[in-house]
C-alpha cells in the first residue's frame, strides 16, 4: 500500500505558480487527450470560472470540496488542500 504524505501542499503550490493541470479540475479528464483545453464541454459555470475545482489538476482524483459562504477548500488525498483564499492574495 502506498503511502501519502499528509501534509503535501503540491496541489497549492501549483495553483499559485499557474502551472497548467493535467487534469481538467472540473471534469477529471486527462488534458494530454485534449488538444485545447477549452474543448472540454463543462456547464456554464465551469466555463465561466465560477464553479469549484472538483478534481485535482496533478492526478485526476476526486477531491473532497467544501464551500463555504466565503469561498471553498478543495482536498486530494495524495497532493494536499487548496483554499479559494490563497487566490485573493
Amino acid at each position: 500500500m502506498a503511502r501519502h504524505n499528509l501534509d503535501s501542499t503540491e496541489l497549492e503550490q501549483a495553483v499559485l505558480l499557474g502551472q497548467a493541470p493535467l487534469f481538467h479540475p472540473n471534469t477529471g479528464q486527462n488534458l494530454s487527450d485534449v488538444a485545447d483545453i477549452s474543448a472540454v464541454n463543462v456547464h456554464f459555470a465551469a466555463a465561466a470560472g465560477l464553479d469549484v475545482p472538483r478534481y485535482c489538476q496533478l492526478c485526476g482524483r476526486r477531491m473532497v470540496v467544501q464551500v463555504r459562504p466565503d469561498g471553498w477548500s478543495a482536498h486530494c488525498s495524495r497532493h494536499g488542500t487548496v483554499d479559494s483564499s490563497i487566490l485573493d492574495r
